[in-house]
């Protein structure tokens, strides 16, 4: 008669059993059964095998607030995307990274709670504590306020295409002074000693390690700064560089310039299209240059060569790494920077010094 009633008993929770209902048909309170489920803390063996017995028996899965009282752990990482210009998410290479992000996130069973920041104030951080995760992902350049403020809270994290001073941060960055460099020897190779320069806000650190080493490389090979122009752009947009090229258009033709570098794709581009409504021929009259690689690089007409920075790495590699903090794991080391590569498409060509804009 008992078995049979401890029977519909368990017929009776078998679809959504609790903690406290498998405490009482296996005789222990329910901190012994968070224990058990835990793996921390002391439970004799008769104990244990009850519990274990009765979470296989019932198939007990614990719903995601259980499982952080018994853990300390929501299993929530916090993605904190920091850009005063729009678009925020949607930017075809932040966006890349998210994307990374969300789907090694589900890879490892974590949710993901993303917030955008334009204003780089403490509010986004703030957020995501209310939200109790885990860890965060912090991605493009902050403020050394709020990533102090974040430090406080005492929560995992890294950066992404950011850096700071605070010892022990790990950083997931791109060599893009190399890149840089890159860009400068393959148009200096190329013939071109004139070159025209888009330079991204120099706040940022890739803009500024990107510029950084394309003049380096050219004072190297004998080019003096004279020979180029460098125009500085508000922000990274496509927007800008088509507003610069255009403001500069006099200057640009009456310069000699026969090659164009952007210190990101979209600014390249926005540039590109300025040109092209000139009937200016690229590249036989005039070369050009990006970095990123972002998709729209690839279906330009003409094709941008440009820097390869991968994005999608980056998100993936975070992810994997705050993983590792939130376990606790130690020697937990930094990733070394990621390293870029040339791609070269039909916006560049040897240089043609011969040939006038008027042709």
């Amino acid at each position: 008669m008992w078995e049979r009633s401890h029977s519909l008993e368990r017929e009776c929770i078998v679809d959504n059993p609790t903690i406290k209902e498998i405490a009482k048909h296996a005789g222990v309170s329910k901190s012994t059964v968070s224990r058990i489920i835990s793996g921390k803390g002391y439970s004799s063996p008769e104990a244990r095998d009850k519990v274990l017995g009765l979470i296989e028996e019932l198939h007990y899965k614990p719903n995601a607030v259980a499982r952080a009282m018994v853990s300390q752990r929501t299993h929530n990482i916090g993605v904190l995307l920091f850009r005063r210009d729009h678009p925020i998410a949607s930017h075809p290479f932040y966006g890349k990274i998210v994307d990374a992000v969300l789907l090694e996130a589900a890879r490892l069973n974590y949710s993901i709670f993303v917030t955008t920041d334009h204003d780089m104030s403490y509010r986004s951080a703030d957020f995501m504590m209310e939200k109790r995760v885990d860890g965060l992902i912090l991605i493009s350049r902050l403020q050394q306020n709020v990533i102090d403020h974040i430090t406080s809270f005492g929560v995992p994290f890294v950066m992404v295409n950011g850096s700071t001073d605070v010892d022990g941060v790990i950083h997931i960055v791109n060599e893009d002074e190399e890149g840089g460099r890159m860009v400068a020897e393959h148009l200096t190779q190329t013939g071109h000693e004139r070159i025209f320069i888009i330079a991204g806000p120099q706040s940022h650190r890739s803009h500024h390690l990107r510029l950084k080493g394309f003049m380096t490389y050219m004072r190297h090979v004998g080019i003096q700064d004279s020979e180029s122009t460098i125009q500085a752009a508000a922000t990274s947009s496509f927007g800008d560089g088509y507003e610069i090229m255009s403001r500069q258009w006099d200057a640009f033709r009456k310069g000699g310039h026969t090659a164009l570098f952007a210190t990101n794709d979209m600014l390249a581009m926005g540039a590109m299209k300025f040109l092209l409504e000139q009937a200016v021929r690229i590249p036989e009259q005039v070369s050009v240059a990006g970095f990123d690689d972002v998709d729209f690089a690839s279906m330009f007409s003409p094709s941008l060569t440009t820097i390869r920075v991968d994005a999608a790495e980056m998100g993936t590699q975070s992810v994997r790494l705050l993983d590792q903090l939130i376990r606790q794991e130690t020697n937990v080391l930094p990733p070394g920077q990621l390293k870029p590569r040339l791609i070269v498409r039909q916006s560049t060509a040897c240089s043609a010094k011969d040939q006038s804009f008027n042709d």
